[in-house]
């Protein structure tokens, strides 16, 4: 569950730049669709892992668009694992700067541990991962709960707005070749069906009810986001800078999290070609990441983002057809 919650909440979730740049007003339906399709896609995606007991993701995508289209779709999730691994390390670099310090150094401070990682192989993830994303999923939800409090802000104010609805289906769509990729790496590591429920149904619900309250807090500062590089510095404006500083480490642990999953994807679907440890292929692809990061993490979000999320249509119908598709079939 924290490995596919650690997938999703990116640079560019957890500093609001991706809500925003996708929902913001009139998005509650949005929100509530995103939350219904993503438990699908997650309960899609590890059932095939799980019957296929898959070590990388590439019999995984076959099953899903087919044999014709899976060509074109591995060099898709190359491509996205290969430029949102590198939003994240531009991320931290952005971070970093938000403290008047180096952006290169930033952005070696999530590069030299990210290669690290991969000493431990996959447990080494899911590991971090189940320690930092409960304290960055509390320490997100206290940010958010204190400053609707503190603004008097109605949570269901928004509700009745709706007319942003289609902008749950790009969104999806964009996380869900991220998804394939890190869970399509981890089949031959499933034990029982009832890890696929829980790890897809809570997932779904902790990310529609996370999503939901940051983007009822950033509509209320909507002004102000158009000044802040990281839409979440706005919100923390109006508290002691030791909030600041905290909530700066959650963001930067948030990058790093995403940042292995992307690069979990990328290595073990080149580990066949490549008969080397894991962590000398992570130190190969972090390599060649480096030289992309000064394009800046903003410019990086508001391009590539909403361009991924139109490619992955079809990706995301498969999902959702996959469970009708699978209970009707005709032997």
């Amino acid at each position: 569950m924290f490995l596919i919650v650690g997938t999703m909440i990116g640079a560019g979730y957890a500093s609001g730049r991706e809500l925003w740049q996708f929902f913001g007003y009139d998005s509650s339906l949005a929100i509530l669709l995103f939350t219904v399709m993503f438990i699908i896609c997650c309960l899609s995606i590890m059932s095939i892992s799980f019957k296929q007991q898959s070590g990388d993701y590439l019999s995984v995508l076959r099953t899903i668009v087919g044999k014709h289209l899976t060509g074109v779709y591995d060099w898709m999730i190359i491509i996205y694992l290969f430029t949102t691994t590198v939003v994240m390390l531009a991320g931290s670099g952005a971070t970093w700067e938000a403290f008047h310090l180096s952006y290169r150094l930033g952005v070696l401070a999530i590069a030299i541990p990210l290669i690290l990682l991969f000493v431990w192989d996959i447990k080494g993830i899911v590991t971090v991962n189940s320690l930092v994303l409960p304290l960055l999923i509390s320490g997100l939800l206290f940010i958010l709960i204190v400053f609707i409090s503190d603004q008097n802000l109605s949570l269901f104010s928004h509700v009745t707005e709706t007319d942003n609805w289609k902008a749950a289906f790009p969104f999806t769509a964009l996380n869900v070749l991220p998804l394939i990729a890190v869970l399509g790496a981890i089949g031959n590591r499933m034990r029982s069906r009832k890890e696929v429920w829980v790890a897809s149904v809570g997932s779904g619900l902790i990310l529609g009810v996370v999503s939901f309250l940051y983007n009822n807090s950033l509509i209320q500062i909507s002004d102000e986001i158009l000044v802040y590089e990281i839409p979440l510095f706005a919100i923390l404006q109006h508290y002691p800078y030791g909030m600041m500083v905290f909530m700066s480490i959650m963001m930067w642990i948030a990058i790093f999290t995403t940042a292995a999953s992307g690069t979990l994807g990328l290595v073990t679907r080149f580990r066949s070609y490549w008969k080397q440890p894991l962590w000398m292929v992570a130190f190969a692809v972090v390599a060649l990441m480096l030289p992309f990061t000064s394009f800046g993490f903003s410019t990086l979000i508001e391009y590539l983002y909403p361009l991924y999320g139109l490619l992955n249509l079809y990706v995301l119908s498969s999902l959702l057809i996959y469970p009708l598709t699978q209970r009707f079939k005709i032997s």
